[in-house]
């Protein structure tokens, strides 16, 4: 599978020695603050991966962070869970694409989906060996969720912000490349 990001670009999970946490800002105080204050924190405690998009390896263009999720059957739309026949279980795992954050600094770049892509090839790839039946988001408001949804996410019927993508829609976003 092809790697998402362009030459200029390389994602690598978070080093807290050799990337520039700092320096970061997006405009968001808390997805600042979480890279910053939290995110070495949870890489620690195993609650959360954290990814950097750098140009160098030191300077910290975007991140996201993947996790294990849970979600209850009644939480995803009807139609969903009948196209995919998923089972009446309690619970049903998924992965949480928790943050996800480009910098000020590289507006305009696209760097976002780059970001995004990167995240749902990593989330496709761990969910052949942990079962997942898609990516959840928490977009931080309606403009975030209109980038979101331009990926094929759908909102969850009772949680606003909260969007579902079938692993089965993401399998098929990159066997198309």
């Amino acid at each position: 599978m092809p790697d998402p990001a362009p030459a200029k670009f390389r994602i690598e999970p978070l080093d807290r020695r050799r990337h520039d946490r700092a320096a970061f800002s997006c405009g968001a105080e808390p997805l600042d603050r979480y890279l910053k204050q939290q995110a070495g924190q949870d890489i620690e405690k195993r609650a959360a991966a954290v990814f950097v998009l750098t140009p160098d390896g030191a300077t910290v263009a975007g991140y996201y962070t993947l996790s294990q999720y849970a979600v209850a059957p009644g939480e995803l739309p009807e139609p969903v869970i009948r196209k995919l026949k998923l089972p009446r279980y309690p619970e049903l795992p998924a992965t949480l694409l928790g943050r996800l954050a480009r910098s000020s600094a590289f507006k305009g770049q696209k760097l976002g989906e780059l970001l995004i892509m990167d995240g749902l090839h990593r989330a496709l790839d761990h969910g052949r060996h942990v079962a997942s039946i898609g990516v959840i988001v928490d977009a931080k408001d309606h403009r975030a969720s209109l980038f979101y949804q331009s990926y094929g996410f759908a909102e969850l019927p009772h949680h606003p912000n909260r969007l579902f993508l079938p692993m089965e829609t993401v399998s098929g976003m990159f066997r198309r490349l």
